[in-house]
């Protein structure tokens, strides 16, 4: 019987280029879901956001020194992150990896302070609408709803106070 590969979790830049390849995979994905160009909104927010310095963070889950799968988290307002970029690689899929990448970064969020997660998914992104159902959030729009209807579909999560307080600036 062959044991699954470890996966490692580590922090980096978005300037990493470990994190391009999944950028760009993203940016395609979206693009073809979308009808039009993904990549600009993907840029939209400066790089820096996403450090501690600034109150985010982004990571990368590896395995056998690969990227396979990331997201990240920005300060949203003093005490909620804002969850962006989660990605599993194409080839890697159907594993739990975006599972586990969202809870690497609600443990992340918690380990700085913040008590809420925010996050949208796009109408038509079915696979995240179901992962973060499946994984406590609570929707802040009709379920029973077209989603073509109501754009961006908003999530949150509470987290809990395990962690001990932290600024999360």
């Amino acid at each position: 019987m062959t044991s699954a590969p470890e996966l490692t979790v580590i922090h980096v830049p978005v300037s990493d280029p470990r994190v391009r390849p999944l950028i760009r995979e993203l940016g395609e994905e979206y693009s073809r879901r979308y009808g039009r160009d993904a990549h600009a909104e993907l840029a939209r927010y400066p790089d820096e956001e996403f450090t501690a310095a600034h109150g985010g963070a982004l990571l990368l889950l590896l395995e056998r020194c690969e990227p396979v799968a990331g997201g990240a988290f920005r300060r949203y307002d003093d005490t909620t992150a804002e969850l962006k970029r989660i990605w599993t690689h194409s080839a890697h899929r159907r594993r739990g990896l975006a599972r586990r990448v969202v809870a690497e970064l609600e443990r992340e969020a918690g380990s700085r302070g913040y008590r809420r997660i925010h996050l949208t998914t796009g109408p038509r992104q079915p696979e995240a609408r179901g992962l973060y159902l499946a994984t406590g959030y609570t929707p802040l729009f009709d379920t029973a709803a077209d989603p073509e209807t109501i754009g961006p579909l908003p999530f949150e999560k509470h987290l809990s106070a395990k962690h001990p307080e932290r600024s999360p600036r």
